[in-house]
């Protein structure tokens, strides 16, 4: 201050003086930008990853991404227009909370990882608009990534309508990444079953498998110059919101958030609406829009921010939910329905050591005529049985049937054809999972919306569809030709989501025929993370494997206690370490048409093993397989064939 009236002192004119004056205001004013920025911001406790919310001249509300100091995603917009408030101008600073440390410790039934333990740094953010009507923005950030979302904290009995969420995901124009179609509502659809396909930032939507409407989350994106991968994904949707997707018009890079659309409600029984926006009372919490950042792809298919933002388990007592394997026998026998097939597949199970085995469609006739949930019982097996989505829509009559089924022996439902993202299914789900519990029932969605960390909230949630599987086989005729890309990009993008039964090892030739390998399409059932693995194909497949392979089967886990990311490229290949109690593999897909080259240390995976023994192509390579014992190396080299795999077990 002394030095600053010295200089006031010495000026000689007006225009110095204020010359003068304008500089110190400038500073002053930076400065306290300075500041604001740095209240407007949360970073990881590791300091490298960072979101950063700002205003502009006109209060409109923006958000930035970064990792060491570089833009992953860069200024992008927030805020909500509702039908009594505006969200999206005018906004102000109200208050900033103290930064608090936050834990996340828990358990998943069915993770790449048995125990989960993360630390996040959190902060709360009010903002005012020019009514004066408040809405906070929660914000945190973690070593996996960052997440936002909205909370409304006034208590209100009126409905609150959301007719607009601005929020948006601006990806750099260099940016490449993979997109999968959200497709229009029809009788099957949206059911998130088409294909994950390759773009640049911006890209209209092409080559779906029907007409579409947006893309879907989650959305991986390779961004700064290649340096990152980012998935884009939501948590802890709820029933006081519908299931969102992205845009299709992503003009400049900027993906924008979209509701369910009102004509969602083909298979359901859901009134007619002119528009299905969010609604609820105050206060309100909506769901979290979370960012996954890796400097690896592996990085995004091993992150369990979904999960860490979800609420903790509403199950006190998880012990009655086991994983396993499943026997299932409407791949190979869609049309018989007959007490026979259901109680061979019971057998079949039984053989191999399998927990479970799903009677799909036609199941309750063949009970009526042939006992075949006590059959299953007797063998030990136990039945998961399928049922039609507007079955268990109707609360009262959900519950009378989950009392009817666990009355019976069944132990888990699969219900089918959701095909709608709309905000009464949300909640009818949510019913759904909490409903099962309360008679111990397991729950497998199909033709459902994606998982949004679900499983951890209801650890009775074990599987879901909502991915392109091989029951492909029967009605895609690209797929195919695309089935070994897609096994190297959905692991990194709708697994990360949530569990996915994608039903696995279907050797037998469909109406479209098969090119992946067999030991590619064995390798699958243990590349997806699913909490029930439904095996695909015939029981005479199944008796014809190498007595190595069968083996595999049996031992094989449905869940794991640890795993590693060894090499990984969406689109291309994946190669994968996993354990599980003794039991420790090395698993491998190659996605592409050419032969891989790939060298491991297996020193470095086996260190309490002795030697591996690994399952390849054999002379037949689509349909038999080869294995071999070797000691371990830490030099182990392997030419990948096209689309193809392997399976490393290791020995003691």
């Amino acid at each position: 201050m002394l030095n600053l009236t010295y200089q006031v002192a010495k000026m000689k004119s007006k225009s110095s003086y204020q010359a003068l004056i304008l500089s110190i205001v400038g500073t002053l004013l930076c400065i306290g930008c300075s500041v604001a920025d740095e209240s407007l911001t949360i970073k990881s406790k590791d300091g490298l990853n960072k979101i950063t919310l700002s205003l502009n001249e006109k209060g409109e509300l923006y958000y930035q991404v970064t990792r060491r100091d570089k833009t992953l995603i860069s200024d992008s917009p927030l805020g909500l227009t509702c039908d009594d408030q505006d969200f999206t101008s005018q906004l102000s600073v109200a208050e900033i909370s103290p930064v608090e440390e936050r834990r996340e410790k828990y358990e998943l039934k069915v993770s790449n990882y048995k125990e989960i333990d993360h630390v996040f740094q959190t902060k709360s953010i009010t903002f005012k608009n020019n009514q004066g009507a408040r809405m906070i923005v929660d914000l945190v950030a973690g070593e996996e990534g960052v997440a936002f979302r909205y909370r409304f904290p006034d208590t209100d009995e009126k409905t609150r309508i959301i007719k607009d969420e601005i929020t948006g995901f601006h990806i750099g124009e260099k940016a490449k990444g993979w997109l999968q179609p959200y497709n229009k509502a029809g009788d099957y659809t949206p059911g998130y079953e088409d294909f994950y396909l390759p773009v640049n930032s911006g890209d209209p939507i092409s080559n779906a498998r029907n007409a579409s409407v947006g893309w879907c989350m989650p959305a991986l994106f390779h961004v700064n110059d290649s340096q990152n991968w980012v998935l884009i994904a939501e948590s802890g949707t709820d029933g006081s919101y519908p299931g969102c997707h992205l845009q299709p018009d992503s003009e400049g890079g900027i993906y924008r958030i979209a509701f369910a659309k009102e004509d969602e409600k083909y298979t359901l029984p859901l009134a007619e609406k002119e528009n299905a926006y969010p609604a609820s009372n105050l206060p309100w919490v909506m769901p979290w829009r979370v960012i996954i950042v890796g400097d690896q792809a592996g990085d995004i298919l091993l992150s369990t921010l979904v999960t860490d933002l979800a609420p903790a388990s509403k199950i006190e007592d998880t012990s009655w939910i086991e994983p396993g394997k499943a026997s299932w026998s409407w791949w190979s026998h869609p049309d018989d329905h007959s007490p026979e097939i259901y109680n061979e597949f019971s057998d079949l199970a039984a053989s191999f050591g399998f927990e479970y085995t799903l009677f799909d469609a036609g199941w309750e006739k063949a009970n009526r005529e042939g006992g075949i949930i006590d059959y299953a019982a007797a063998k030990g097996i136990k039945p998961l049985v399928w049922g039609y989505s507007a079955s268990y829509f109707d609360s009262e009559e959900r519950k009378k049937r989950f009392k009817e089924l666990a009355d019976m022996g069944i132990k888990g439902v699969k219900i089918d054809f959701w095909c709608s993202d709309r905000q009464e299914v949300m909640a009818a789900l949510q019913s759904v999972f909490e409903d099962a519990a309360n008679e111990h029932l397991l729950v497998n969605l199909h033709g459902s919306s994606v998982p949004r960390g679900w499983h951890r909230t209801w650890p009775n949630f074990m599987t879901a569809e909502a991915i392109l599987g091989t029951e492909s086989y029967f009605y895609e005729p690209r797929f195919p030709d695309k089935a070994a890309e897609q096994n190297t990009v959905l692991p990194f993008t709708r697994n990360v989501a949530g569990p996915a039964d994608y039903t696995p090892f279907a050797l037998t030739m469909r109406k479209y025929p098969r090119v992946n390998t067999a030991v590619h399409e064995l390798a699958t059932a243990m590349i997806y993370t699913s909490g029930i693995i439904h095996f695909a194909d015939s029981k005479e497949v199944f008796d014809s494997l190498p007595v190595e392979v069968k083996d595999l089967l049996t031992d094989m886990p449905a869940t794991w206690d640890n795993t590693e990311s060894v090499m990984a490229e969406p689109g291309k290949f994946i190669v994968l370490s996993r354990q599980k109690d003794s039991l420790s593999y090395i698993v491998g897909i190659n996605g592409t048409n050419s032969e891989l080259p790939i060298k491991l240390d297996l020193a470095k995976y086996g260190k309490e093993f002795s030697k591996f023994r690994i399952i390849t192509e054999g002379e037949e390579p689509l349909m038999e397989f080869d294995i071999h014992t070797h000691p371990i190396a830490p030099d182990w080299s392997y030419n990948l064939a096209p689309k193809g795999g392997f399976i490393i077990q290791f020995i003691p």
